[in-house]
């Protein structure tokens, strides 16, 4: 009988990537896992073709030969996938083949995550690991936001142990490798056909114990401590601007780099402005009478000035005058917004007996004023004449 396709086993096209591959070995060996499939007797065999199909397909060199000659690549005594993997007899032998197989496929499919846990891959040294990142909220106002600001601000958290100098060993002697693990961090053990990988439980994964721990620091090389940082604040910055300050974050365990500090910012909310990126807005109520007959007003700015502005006469409430270069600066790179002038017409409250009267007078002087107004209501009468019809 002949010998499926290795691409169509794992159910990849040819010329598909590395990853591709990858991917699809994976969804395939999670399928047919002997231990998910307890009933089906098929299962096993599925994962061995699975596995041989893998074992070509991701090494480039077998992968090329198979392309070119198919299945005969292997044969003849070639060292193809069947030796040692899953073409060995029965017996002793062909378990141990097994065992050795399904190895590999872990190793594929969790070493990732085994590794992380044991501290490490193997091979790399596991007596240091980077500290943690660490964040802090920083709440400016507009004004500090606009200008900038040097800020002296308190973290909490952990620094190089002085007493050992961060190797976490008494007098600062340097941890030894572990004699459990060989400095691996991780133990396999044989169970039947599977061979299990775990975090080694002398030194958790760390790959070397230290005999004699630092009284200070116990063992990890970091104590507890809250520094002062003086930080500087660029202007321009807004809420969600995020700054990194490398290596003032935790210390690293047992001599390892620190982490970073990141630092968010939160601008407050303000009383005369609001802020759009760049440009800023601001609300300044005027008179009936200033709106009708044009005037100025003084407006301020962030930056603690003043400027008059021009209402031209007829203005309508909701329009807005720009003041170029008024508004925020930018945070990369140079120049700054601008600031819009947005005018709400005010009308009139708690009017005097003489004033009633000078309004009367003034809406039945007979010309029409309201523009808006005779636009609106000639549209609505339309609408009207439109649903008699």
């Amino acid at each position: 009988m002949a010998k499926r396709d290795y691409y169509e086993m794992l159910g990849v096209a040819r010329g598909a990537s590395d990853a591709e591959i990858k991917k699809a070995f994976k969804k395939k060996a999670m399928e047919f896992h002997p231990d998910r499939n307890r009933d089906n007797p098929q299962a096993e065999s599925k994962f061995k073709e699975i596995n041989e199909a893998y074992d070509v397909l991701k090494d480039d060199q077998k992968k090329a030969a198979y392309d070119r000659f198919g299945h005969a690549a292997f044969e003849n005594g070639s060292a193809g996938p069947g030796a040692g993997g899953f073409r060995g007899g029965g017996g002793a032998a062909g378990n141990a083949d097994f065992a050795s197989a399904f190895s590999d496929v872990f190793d594929d499919l969790f070493g990732d995550f085994m590794g992380n846990n044991a501290g490490g891959a193997r091979g790399r040294s596991q007596r240091a690991s980077r500290g943690s990142d660490l964040r802090y909220n920083l709440r400016l106002s507009l004004q500090e936001a606009f200008h900038g600001k040097q800020a002296t601000i308190t973290v909490p958290g952990s620094v190089t142990c002085d007493t050992c100098d961060g190797t976490g060993a008494e007098g600062g002697a340097e941890p030894t490798t572990c004699p459990t693990c060989s400095g691996m961090g991780k133990v396999r053990a044989q169970q039947g056909f599977f061979t299990v990988e775990r975090t080694c439980p002398t030194c958790n994964g760390r790959g070397q114990i230290i005999k004699n721990p630092c009284g200070a620091c116990a063992g990890a090389g970091r104590v507890r401590k809250d520094r002062t940082l003086n930080v500087n604040i660029p202007a321009g910055v807004e809420t969600g601007t995020r700054i990194r300050l490398a290596g003032e974050g935790e210390a690293g365990l047992r001599g390892g780099p620190a982490g970073d500090l990141y630092i968010f910012i939160e601008v407050e909310p303000h009383a005369i402005f609001e802020r759009d990126n760049q440009n800023l807005f601001c609300r300044i109520p005027v008179s009936m009478t200033t709106a009708a007959l044009g005037g100025e007003l003084e407006a301020p700015t962030l930056d603690g000035g003043r400027t008059r502005v021009k209402v031209p006469a007829g203005v309508q409430s909701g329009k807005q005058l720009r003041l170029r270069g008024k508004g925020m600066p930018a945070l990369r790179g140079s120049g700054f917004g601008d600031l819009y002038i947005e005018l709400k017409v005010e009308t009139p409250v708690n009017l005097s007996h003489r004033q009633k009267e000078l309004l009367r007078e003034f809406e039945g002087a007979g010309k029409d004023n309201s523009p808006e107004t005779n636009d609106f209501f000639s549209r609505v009468k339309h609408f009207w004449d439109g649903m008699k019809g």
